[in-house]
């Protein structure tokens, strides 16, 4: 799902079929509304968010993940090549629901917490 993501904030693009490949739901819906607001500010990202991920709790059909995502390497610039601002990422909570459809994971529900949050 992150791989899907950064790839599609390359260009902020909204419509990328990557982008239901690994999620669903609200996480799809998260996706989309953040790289719906990155492309009305002209804004894209470079670079890549660093994860590692840990299993909170696991059965057959559903995991539940949490991170602390480190996004200082991952950067909005504006469409000249500036960077968006002044702000240098930080490291912020994710939490993540997985469900496993007709032999599928995909990342249904998805919650970013604010910078500074781990």
């Amino acid at each position: 799902m992150w791989r899907d993501l950064t790839v599609a904030s390359e260009t902020s693009n909204v419509s990328s079929p990557q982008l239901d490949d690994h999620a669903t739901g609200g996480a799809l819906e998260l996706m989309k509304y953040g790289l719906g607001k990155s492309k009305r500010e002209n804004v894209v990202s470079k670079g890549a968010p660093k994860l590692d991920p840990k299993v909170v709790s696991a059965n057959d059909l559903k995991v539940t993940l949490r991170d602390c995502v480190d996004d200082r390497n991952w950067l909005q610039y504006k469409l000249n090549g500036e960077l968006k601002n002044d702000v240098p990422g930080g490291h912020f909570r994710v939490d993540a629901t997985v469900w496993r459809t007709n032999g599928v994971w995909k990342v249904s529900d998805l919650y970013m917490h604010e910078v500074g949050s781990c």
